[in-house]
């Protein structure tokens, strides 16, 4: 971009000097931003503030949805007394462990494994079948087979995460690295290129922006199969407190598991935004963003 960015709604004058320009530009950016959270903040406020008046009017039944007070009053309790079956940080730390090995294993494997495959077709016509029938396995119903396997330990719930994150992954990275450049490719193969220095130069490069696309959702999934290895069968865990919670019809407790685990999932998002941006300072800028 130039120095002399002018967005959609900053219309220079005659004579007007580049400071100026970027003055009115950052002003103009300013104001969307602001209009930006104003809006997501309202619109919050407005749903919290509704839940709270139809549960109060009785117009939807507490008994089933609760009430954001209620859960706020829940998440105080456990944070400053504990749950019935211990240290709400313990429970959480739990199926952060759990989620995040199965995050951290399923990603490395789909990326080495999609690259591997999406570089030699051999491997790909050979292994596409057998990854074919596994991906058409439910995931779901993989978390008793682990759970007997495994045992009621980290190790069961990991298994889950794991295979929740790599078929995600290995998707895109197979699909970035056959969506690699072909000029690109060929002008590093004109320069000398081969082998491993022609996929660690090009298409790794090529393939970031679908990995990281992957990466995005898939911490997400992670969670997902730790929370339902622990329905399954657990001792500690967010996923056993909302089994709990579901056994005594205990509307409020259930609500609170799930804020915390959203709150860890947008936390995990902020954070993965935050490495992709480091770490792919060289992509162009999107396109809404040059617009802004």
């Amino acid at each position: 971009m130039s120095e002399t960015t002018i967005t959609p709604n900053v219309i220079p004058a005659r004579g007007t000097s580049h400071a100026e320009i970027e003055a009115a530009a950052a002003r103009a950016i300013r104001r969307r931003k602001q209009t930006v959270y104003f809006w997501r903040y309202f619109i919050l406020v407005v749903f919290l503030g509704g839940w709270e008046l139809l549960a109060r009017t009785r117009l939807i039944d507490e008994f089933f949805f609760s009430k954001p007070s209620d859960i706020v009053a829940r998440l105080y309790t456990w944070t400053v007394e504990g749950t019935s079956e211990g240290p709400l940080w313990y429970h959480l730390w739990v199926t952060m462990e759990e989620s995040i090995l199965g995050f951290l294993s399923g990603a490395i494997g789909g990326i080495i494994a999609g690259i591997a495959l999406g570089r030699n077709r051999m491997l790909a016509d050979v292994f596409s079948i057998y990854i074919k029938v596994i991906n058409s396995v439910p995931r779901v119903v993989l978390a008793p087979i682990f759970i007997m396997l495994f045992g009621l330990g980290l190790t069961s719930k990991v298994a889950l995460s794991f295979v929740m994150v790599f078929f995600v992954v290995f998707s895109n990275a197979f699909q970035g690295v056959r969506e690699a450049d072909r000029n690109l490719l060929a002008n590093a193969q004109i320069l000398g290129a081969r082998g491993w220095q022609l996929t660690r130069a090009v298409v790794i490069p090529s393939a970031m922006s679908w990995i990281f696309a992957s990466l995005h959702v898939s911490f997400g999934f992670a969670i997902v199969g730790a929370i339902v290895g622990e329905f399954v069968g657990s001792r500690h865990g967010i996923g056993l407190l909302i089994n709990i919670a579901k056994g005594s019809f205990d509307a409020g407790g259930m609500y609170a598991a799930i804020v915390i685990i959203m709150v860890v999932a947008l936390a995990a998002e902020y954070l993965m935004t935050r490495i992709e941006n480091h770490l792919a300072k060289w992509r162009p800028a999107p396109l809404h963003e040059e617009h802004e």
